[in-house]
């Protein structure tokens, strides 16, 4: 089923639509349910969190670099390595320690985003986003 579901993912991604994303994904769960229960409730447990940037209407481009989890799994990474090269863990001091010198080695292996003056668009979408939060809000209370 790889290339179906991976084709599926595909469509549902591109679409730029979130409602329209959200019913093609909640399909897909739907088909893997019976046959690969995991993979379907892990669908099913992010699906809202996936779709979070394409309700900002983003430019394509920008909405492409957030809605990776490059970053996060770089930074991951980074810990692991690092962690790996400690044998014995004394405190939870040490911990924070070893994972902040991690974070500061993955720092300088960072990219800058990509046309970092896309960064004011996305601001601006977050405004207009906690603005309608607000209005919900208040129309409510």
């Amino acid at each position: 089923m790889r290339t179906s579901v991976r084709q599926a993912m595909r469509q549902a991604y591109r679409c730029r639509n979130p409602e329209h994303a959200r019913r093609l994904l909640q399909n897909l769960a739907r088909r893997l349910r019976d046959e690969h229960p995991g993979a379907a409730a892990s669908l099913e447990e992010g699906l809202d969190e996936t779709l979070t940037v394409m309700r900002f209407e983003l430019p394509e481009w920008l909405e492409r670099t957030l809605a990776t989890t490059n970053a996060i799994e770089n930074v991951v990474g980074a810990v692991r390595q690092l962690g790996r090269r400690v044998k014995r863990w004394r405190n939870g001091r040490m911990i924070v320690r070893w994972t902040g010198t991690a974070l500061l080695e993955a720092q300088r292996h960072f990219r800058r985003v990509r046309d970092y003056q896309g960064m004011r668009i996305l601001v601006a979408a977050l405004r207009r986003h906690d603005d309608q939060l607000v209005a919900v809000t208040t129309e409510v209370a």
